[in-house]
């Protein structure tokens, strides 16, 4: 299989079930930015080293879906390609990894600066291109039918990555630095 079909080249892509759209879709945008977002998890997750991998490779693994289905039509063609679906416990699963990591850490008493630790940054990272999808699937789905699991999923998530943010800072041995406004 090659990589390259030349079937771009005018400023059209095709999706999921062989429809053809312009590049700039809101429905590109909103995978593509999906797409983004797993590639930084990636980041994170060979940063990482042995904290989180299990967690993070199955957010990666929940990205790849959401974004298959956002560049689905249809839930009938997501079905038909077997494009696995988001489903509660993936979003009780991240309650508790949350809750878990939380137990770890200092109760927050201010809002803090991203940094600490260069791994920590990454997560912050995520958390922000987190929300930046979540925008753009919403956005979609004001135009379009969109599975409401994929804008609650990525909602948790963006969550999840905060607190794992902290709890990347704790592990090495990093301090929230808070947020000092002036005035």
């Amino acid at each position: 299989m090659k990589i390259y079909t030349r079937t771009g080249d005018k400023g059209e892509t095709g999706l999921l079930g062989g429809n053809r759209v312009p590049k700039d879709d809101l429905r590109i945008e909103a995978y593509g930015t999906v797409d983004e977002l797993n590639s930084h998890v990636g980041l994170l997750r060979d940063m990482a080293g042995q904290h989180h991998t299990e967690l993070l490779m199955g957010i990666q693994n929940a990205l790849f879906a959401i974004g298959s289905r956002l560049a689905s039509q249809s839930e009938e063609e997501a079905l038909k390609f077997k494009v696995p679906p988001i489903r509660e416990h993936d979003i009780t699963a991240f309650e508790h990894a949350m809750d878990r990591m939380d137990a770890e850490l200092e109760p927050m008493r201010n809002f803090i600066l991203p940094g600490g630790h260069i791994t920590s940054s990454q997560a912050h990272i995520c958390r922000t291109v987190c929300r930046r999808a979540e925008r753009r699937v919403v956005q979609l789905g004001r135009e379009t039918t969109v599975d409401p699991m994929a804008v609650r999923y990525l909602n948790r998530l963006s969550d999840l990555l905060f607190v794992m943010a902290r709890h990347l800072a704790k592990l090495h041995g990093a301090v929230d630095t808070p947020w000092k406004p002036r005035g």
